[in-house]
């Protein structure tokens, strides 16, 4: 037993860190009520954690590279607890969102080394079963947030979605400072021209579409934001390809194969993912269930994403190819989404059962196949990067997706509650119940008009979710051809292995990324 307990400090932290990308989804409602604040602002408190994820990831593995990965990882789960409790105190959605940014700093620098500390602390077949826990721990912390946060929300109040971290972190850090060796790389090079550039371009452009879905498509300061975006990301690519050692290597992207997956990543979190924030506003603020029954609701995508999971990991690695099994299993995510689209005004939430059921299966085969495929198709000495780049690209595939995907739900549900036409402010009416506020449309309406209002709500959210639904369905089929495809091409990148490998049992074992030709 004790030869695992690295593997179980490492574990903890991994859990804690990704649970909090989607814990908070259950609470929305809530937090909605009791901060007084609207869809804007509930997308940051999202998308914020998720941005800080993915735009550090990489440049804070570089970090821990030169000044110890062990270092690191304390001061990220440091940084995690205290941001946890100033999240649990907020008393303003600018506090709250502020601390949420905090807290994807230090889960950025908690899960940029993990991977390190597992290499360091294993070898050979305990290394493989290492991994493979791992791994199951990034599947299990998506599919438990929905559940563990409904539990927790109805039983004690949002704050405690954040509470709990805390003494998980205190156990953790002690733990860790026991078990966990430190190593390093004094000659890591680091880049910091490259982290600000990404920083300001995926910041800026998740800015602007958020201010496009409050004030309209038109707005000055969402049109400045994309221009800014536009602006850092051409910084980013003239730094990234300027340096010796940059943070995302751009020569990989001459891989088709590197680049469908990586396209793969973004599209199968923004299809199967970023929809779900607005489901638990629907079933929570117009069908009346308490966060517990929304966590219940994505019970099938949990268990299916789970079991599936652990089903391709045993029959169909090294069987499949891996680009097929990841296409397939974005596809079956589009699938799914493409059967929620059967809500309806009058839908019950067991209308969304058969739709998270065919999702859970494809995520639980395209999410673990991900990253071994992605640092399989790079040379050996690029797989850190590409591991990394895998969840950089996962992360920000859910940060856009919940940014495109609220707009467009604001602007239909604003255009239902517009043609309704008996309203005085109809902007108003619209804001309240795109941001979890359904409930004071209707006590607020004078008695004789509460059937209307209560009717208007139905209305409009369904009509909003009917199209999001379709265009998350839409984005997880082009990712799926797209990784089909590319990951079917072969590369004119000299020096490319035919064949990429996948760490069982400390050696490598030859699987195929892509059917022989």
């Amino acid at each position: 037993m004790r030869k695992w307990m690295p593997l179980i400090a490492i574990g903890l932290g991994t859990f804690m860190l990704l649970i909090d990308v989607t814990i908070v989804n259950v609470a929305l409602p809530d937090i909605a009520s009791d901060l007084q604040t609207g869809l804007g602002d509930l997308q940051w408190v999202i998308d914020i954690y998720a941005l800080a994820l993915a735009a550090l990831l990489l440049g804070v593995g570089s970090l821990a590279d030169r000044f110890g990965r062990k270092r690191v990882y304390l001061v990220g789960m440091v940084l995690f607890a205290l941001s946890s409790l100033g999240c649990a105190l907020a008393t303003s959605s600018e506090t709250l969102i502020a601390a949420r940014a905090v807290q994807g700093i230090g889960g950025a620098a908690m899960f940029a080394t993990t991977i390190a500390l597992i290499n360091t602390a294993y070898t050979g077949k305990d290394r493989g079963i290492a991994f493979g826990v791992w791994g199951a721990i990034n599947g299990a912390a998506a599919a438990a947030g929905p559940i563990l946060g409904g539990l927790l929300a109805e039983t004690f109040g949002w704050p405690s979605i954040f509470v709990i971290n805390i003494p998980i972190s205190i156990l953790t850090f002690v733990l860790a400072m026991r078990v966990l060796k430190e190593t390093r790389d004094p000659s890591a090079k680091l880049d910091p021209a490259g982290v600000v550039t990404f920083t300001i371009s995926a910041a800026a452009v998740t800015y602007g579409l958020i201010r496009a879905a409050e004030d309209g498509w038109t707005e000055t300061a969402a049109i400045v934001a994309w221009i800014v975006g536009a602006v850092a990301l051409a910084a980013f690519l003239l730094v990234e390809r300027s340096r010796a050692y940059p943070m995302l290597d751009l020569a990989l992207f001459k891989r088709p194969a590197f680049t469908g997956l990586m396209l793969g990543a973004i599209m199968l979190q923004a299809g199967a993912f970023s929809a779900m924030a607005f489901t638990s506003l629907w079933v929570q603020s117009v069908l009346g269930l308490g966060p517990i029954g929304a966590g219940a609701v994505f019970l099938p995508l949990s268990i299916f994403s789970l079991v599936v999971s652990v089903l391709t990991g045993r029959f169909l690695h090294d069987r499949i190819p891996a680009g097929t099994v990841i296409g397939i299993g974005i596809a079956l995510v589009g699938a799914g989404s493409a059967l929620m689209a059967l809500v309806s005004d009058g839908s019950s939430w067991s209308v969304l059962l058969p739709g998270l059921a065919v999702m859970g299966i494809g995520v639980g085969m395209a999410m673990p196949t991900l990253s071994s495929a992605a640092t399989a198709a790079v040379p050996r000495e690029r797989s850190g990067m590409a591991g990394g780049a895998v969840t950089m690209f996962r992360q920000l595939g859910y940060v856009l997706g919940i940014a495109v995907l609220g707009a467009v739900f604001a602007g239909r549900v604003e255009s239902v509650v517009r043609d309704n036409g008996s309203l005085d402010d109809p902007h108003r009416v619209a804001d309240l119940i795109s941001g979890g506020q359904a409930r004071v449309v209707a006590q607020s309406a004078p008695a004789a008009a509460r059937g209307a209002a209560e009717d208007l709500v139905h209305q409009a959210f369904a009509t909003g979710l009917r199209t999001i639904f379709l265009l998350a369905a839409a984005i997880a089929l082009v990712g799926a051809l797209a990784t089909l495809i590319l990951t079917r091409l072969r590369s004119n990148t000299p020096a490319e292995a035919p064949a990429w490998t996948a760490e069982k049992t400390g050696q490598s074992e030859p699987v195929s990324v892509a059917s022989p030709e």
